[in-house]
């Protein structure tokens, strides 16, 4: 991070709101495409929110989430290209995979830090005396899901070090209270259920059981649609055409006795 953003931050903390501030100076960075700076200015306001004894709002942790994902994003899409077969036996090449995978783990380790220090564990004691139905809940499940997003994305380039197991633990423990807490259409649960099955095709080489968990999640969701409120209908049901893509996709795979190497990146997740 840049000094001129970091006296940037210190002169914020010095205002009258520095919430307001931090909240203003992550969308400005969206807005000009600077995602670590956005990532830095989400980093504060969850440390200062959580401080206060406040939760994120939904526009928050969306913004803390687009912060992440393009940052991360455009270096996961940087190690598809560089592990491509043309460039396996040069030396150069090699060294710049180390270079962007090293970004990689930095941004990952970050933004699990905030979610495994911060946000999960605060969400999860004011859970603990809530009813069934809080919105309190939803929360919980999107920090969870998106710990087990940046697991997932660090066993894509780390092997041996457990990060799928990770991933996956941490996707269990969100869908075993996506279950319990959020109706079958709700776009978190469905786009957590999306990533999961991913994850169960992609990193954990499991096709059954990332085929069981999409179809159990798309016909939960087909059968309460009528449920659908106008507000989450365009959301919930992009995300139930990408399980049903994928299910199509590794349905075919396996009627084909599977494929000899199953391709990181095939399947489509949740943004």
């Amino acid at each position: 991070m840049s000094q001129q953003v970091k006296a940037l931050e210190a002169k914020i903390q010095k205002g009258s709101d520095a919430l307001g501030s931090l909240l203003t100076m992550a969308k400005a960075s969206e807005n000009a495409e600077r995602y670590s700076d956005m990532c830095f200015f989400m980093k504060q306001l969850v440390d200062a929110k959580v401080k206060k004894g406040e939760d994120l709002t939904v526009e928050e942790r969306n913004l803390l989430s687009v912060a992440y994902k393009n940052a991360v994003g455009a270096r996961r899409a940087s190690w598809r290209t560089l592990i491509l077969d043309e460039y396996k036996a040069n030396d150069l090449i090699a060294e710049y995979k180390k270079k962007v995978s090293g970004e990689m783990k930095d941004i990952c380790s970050e933004v699990l830090s905030v979610l495994e220090d911060t946000l999960v564990p605060y969400v999860k004691k004011e859970t603990a005396t809530e009813a069934d139905d809080s919105p309190k809940f939803e929360a919980l499940v999107f920090y969870l899901k998106m710990a087990g997003d940046y697991y997932r994305y660090l066993s894509e380039i780390v092997v041996g070090e457990g990060y799928e197991k990770k991933a996956e633990k941490m996707y269990q423990e969100g869908t075993t209270l996506a279950e319990k807490h959020l109706i079958a259409t709700h776009p978190i649960r469905l786009g957590l259920a999306l990533n999961f099955s991913v994850c169960y095709y992609e990193i954990l080489k499991n096709p059954t059981a990332a085929c069981d968990m999409a179809k159990k999640a798309f016909d939960a969701a087909i059968s309460k649609l009528d449920s659908l409120d106008e507000a989450s209908y365009k959301d919930s049901t992009l995300i139930m055409q990408l399980l049903r893509d994928n299910l199509t996709l590794w349905t075919s795979a396996n009627d084909k006795d599977g494929p000899e190497e199953i391709e990181t990146g095939a399947g489509k997740e949740d943004e």
